[in-house]
């Protein structure tokens, strides 16, 4: 894909960013759910309801304000940072000027959702009364991509973030999808997923162009050296220890036994995706791969062999 190939997004930002286009949701005090039971196996492990099914709310609302605090990470720690260096002509990888006006759509939507989620979080602690415990200071994402750039010639290091943070949005698209489809859940929260769903969508789009962009000019020995790291990424990427820990945090603050407390965590450990073609986001993420040009590379196919379906591996 050439730049004058290239499809800008900054009209259909006008006209239909969440920024522009929607008011301020209030959230309901209804009984409604706060967080999908479906997100928080904690809750339906067979020790946690035979003991503390009391907790579940507790739970819940603590998995929220966890949620909150992934999406201010990664929209205003790891997003925000590639889209405003590109924006600002910072970048190693250098974009025309439609890509770095689309860029800066990006940084002010990201910061936006950052915001509305901050607001989620002060009406859930007001209607609740539920303060949030310390929350985690890190991402996935934030241990992937130092992984990952930490293997690659210096050079390299923006591009590693660019593929980093667009599989990061087109994973997250899906994710948001099936939030905002669960009934169970109060309807401003969903009302909140599909608002945000509506921008990230543009937003894979977006940094899925700009990827098949730069691989399009890229040397065969550059992107040679990308393929090597794609599985050190994807590792750390589609790990659950961050989740696990969180769990474990959260267990502690249950009213509940040792013996009882112990059972839990074991459960906790044992609820894994073995990180393999199998776990729940490759479909999303080899799509992206495809779609952006990336799988196409036969030192990418190469390098994700364990990853592929049997159809689609090398031989």
């Amino acid at each position: 894909m050439s730049a004058a190939d290239y499809h800008a997004i900054a009209d259909d930002w006008e006209r239909r960013a969440t920024i522009r286009t929607r008011p301020r949701r209030l959230l309901e005090d209804d009984d409604k759910l706060i967080y999908p039971v479906c997100r928080q196996p904690l809750v339906l492990c067979a020790t946690f309801l035979e003991h503390c099914p009391q907790w579940r709310d507790f739970v819940l609302v603590q998995s929220f304000y966890k949620f909150i605090n992934d999406v201010v990470i990664f929209e205003t720690e790891i997003v925000d940072k590639t889209a405003r260096s590109i924006a600002k002509n910072h970048f190693s990888v250098p974009f025309p000027l439609a890509c770095r006006v689309d860029a800066m759509t990006v940084v002010v939507d990201e910061d936006y959702h950052a915001l509305v989620a901050l607001d989620f979080l002060q009406q859930t602690v007001a209607m609740t009364g539920i303060q949030p415990l310390d929350p985690p200071r890190e991402i996935e994402l934030s241990r992937a991509l130092p992984a990952a750039q930490a293997k690659v010639p210096a050079h390299l290091r923006d591009a590693v973030a660019l593929i980093g943070v667009a599989i990061a949005e087109n994973t997250v698209t899906h994710e948001v999808a099936a939030f905002a489809k669960d009934t169970s859940v109060k309807a401003s929260i969903r009302g909140l997923m599909a608002d945000h769903l509506f921008d990230e969508g543009r937003h894979a789009q977006f940094w899925t162009r700009l990827v098949r962009m730069y691989w399009h000019t890229a040397s065969a020995e550059d992107r040679d050296s990308i393929a090597q790291v794609l599985p050190i990424f994807l590792t750390q990427y589609l790990t659950n220890d961050l989740q696990k820990n969180f769990d474990r945090h959260l267990i502690e603050h249950l009213d509940a036994s040792d013996s009882v407390r112990s059972a839990l965590r074991d459960e906790v450990t044992a609820l894994a995706f073995p990180i393999t073609r199998r776990h729940p986001l490759m479909d999303n993420i080899l799509g992206f791969l495809q779609h952006s040009g990336l799988l196409q590379t036969p030192s990418v196919a190469q390098a994700l062999d364990n990853y592929l379906p049997v159809s689609g591996r090398l031989t």
